[in-house]
């Protein structure tokens, strides 16, 4: 028998740089990675910025990238206003395409009663269907999902993750 190796889901694939690792989460508007890199000087000044904290220095490049374990974004365009280069363009339409997924570590998932993530959602993206005779479940509307990622570090489990 032959051990093929499974494709990558389109989540995966669309995360994917040219080296086949996956591609940290930016700040929001960053141009496109290349151009982002391109244009980064990996200044430091977002990251300081950040009234959130939320971003980081990548510990190989040095480019910033968001850590929703600290917390989530508040689109102030701090980081923006701070870029010198204009990696980080606030013309852009959106600040980026980032979503909230929950996993199958999911409490509710597995029959324990949980809303936490539903209850941080300031743009009420998460639903929980109820389920008869079971506990409700939990659902994220992507169309109003901003990919904050409030819901990312409160979760008990680390159940979501904030991803293309």
């Amino acid at each position: 028998m032959t051990n093929i190796p499974s494709m990558p889901t389109r989540r995966q694939f669309l995360r994917m740089g040219l080296n086949n690792k996956a591609i940290p989460i930016r700040p929001p508007w960053a141009l496109d990675e290349a151009a982002f890199q391109d244009a980064c000087t990996r200044c430091g000044d977002c990251v300081s910025q950040c009234p959130e904290h939320i971003l980081v220095p990548e510990t190989t490049g040095g480019y910033p990238r968001v850590d929703f374990s600290r917390g989530e974004c508040t689109f102030c365009q701090s980081c923006v206003d701070a870029c010198p280069t204009q990696a980080l363009n606030g013309a852009l339409a959106q600040p980026w395409m980032t979503k909230a997924h929950i996993g199958d570590k999911c409490l509710a998932r597995q029959h324990v009663v949980c809303r936490t993530c539903g209850e941080q959602c300031e743009a009420q993206a998460i639903k929980f269907t109820p389920a008869l005779g079971g506990v409700s479940l939990p659902s994220i509307n992507l169309d109003s999902c901003t990919g904050c990622g409030a819901c990312v570090a409160p979760c008990p489990t680390q159940a979501i993750e904030a991803s293309l």
